[in-house]
């Protein structure tokens, strides 16, 4: 009984790290239809996209039009880089740049002085609404010239689906689809400083007080030295729910990930871990992350069987929608 007792939590451990038991006899490797129908994902809508061929690689409601939020920071980028504009140009933070529609925090106090490039980097890596607005507002022409500006610029690239009425994305008339947002990306993928801006961890910016105030990606998987990230962006309003678009490589492959209206907080992250993850299996590269995850078990094992001797009692996990929180509209 004990020896029984000890192989099941020895394969519960390893479960628990990720690690899939041998089956004796397994047959021939699964199609890539049978993976993809395993690829189960929170996001209302979804799409991976070879960023080199363009082929979709696993699509769900990749043309419904839906709201985005700050995933529109990636277009403000562009425009704002198209025009060639100072970047070294001093932007005081108005009153006009308070968000009175969401009411989100920012750092960013009226009056503090930020150059145009620093607006840039945290409107793209803090997701800052405020320097977002004073992106569009000190456009040549105004805030309306810069909507129409961004408007232009999807007509360009082709996104038919998509529809902008600010720089920030704190209004829900900001939309587009994931098949549109997926050219979004490859095109914001060119501008060198979208991608050094959107995958930089943390930057500290002068706004007046005694000292430098510091912000941080608004991407978790950024910067965890897991993922290949070359390009990020979230976005979050009640409307959207939670969403999530990067350029990375996983399994020796570029790829474009959107993920849209996520279920729960987390949950955009628990997308991308399992495209990831799906990914690698397709791929045959799972194998040497299924032996770390070995090494993982066994090192949990001791201290797994202490708690399993101890431990009668269950715990049951439940999960509910909420698209409110702490988390900052816009981000």
């Amino acid at each position: 009984m004990r020896s029984l007792f000890l192989a099941s939590v020895v394969l519960a451990a390893a479960l628990a790290a990720g690690v899939q038991p041998a089956i004796a006899g397994r047959g021939a490797p699964e199609t890539d239809e049978a993976l993809a129908a395993k690829l189960k994902l929170q996001s209302s809508s979804a799409l991976v996209l070879d960023q080199q061929s363009g082929e979709i690689i696993y699509g769900k409601n990749t043309q419904a039009i839906v709201p985005i939020a700050s995933i529109t920071k990636l277009m403000t980028a562009m425009v704002v880089l198209d025009a060639n504009l100072d970047p070294g140009e001093k932007i005081p933070i108005t009153q006009d740049d308070v968000d009175w529609l969401r009411g989100s925090h920012s750092r960013l106090r009226v009056g503090a002085p930020l150059t145009r490039d620093e607006l840039l980097r945290l409107a793209l890596m803090a997701s800052e609404n405020r320097a977002a607005s004073a992106l569009g507002r000190s456009y040549p022409g105004g805030l309306e010239s810069f909507v129409r500006a961004m408007n232009l610029k999807a007509q360009l690239l082709g996104m038919n689906g998509s529809r902008f009425a600010d720089p920030t994305g704190l209004s829900r008339t900001n939309v587009s689809t994931a098949e549109d947002l997926a050219t979004l990306v490859r095109s914001a993928h060119r501008y060198e400083k979208i991608r050094q801006y959107s995958t930089s961890s943390a930057y500290a910016v002068s706004i007046g007080g005694r000292h430098p105030v510091a912000f941080r990606n608004t991407n978790r998987l950024v910067g965890t030295g897991a993922w290949d990230i070359g390009l990020s962006k979230t976005g979050f309003i009640n409307e959207a729910g939670r969403c999530l678009v990067m350029q990375a490589t996983l399994a020796g492959r570029a790829v474009i990930i959107v993920l849209l209206d996520s279920w729960g907080k987390y949950s955009r992250i628990g997308d991308a871990n399992r495209i990831r993850k799906w990914l690698e299996i397709a791929s045959g590269h799972a194998h040497s992350s299924n032996k770390a995850a070995a090494v993982r078990a066994r090192r949990l094992l001791s201290s797994t069987v202490s708690s399993a001797v101890s431990s009668t009692g269950s715990s049951t996990v439940s999960s509910t929608r909420s698209r409110s929180g702490p988390e900052s509209q816009g981000s």
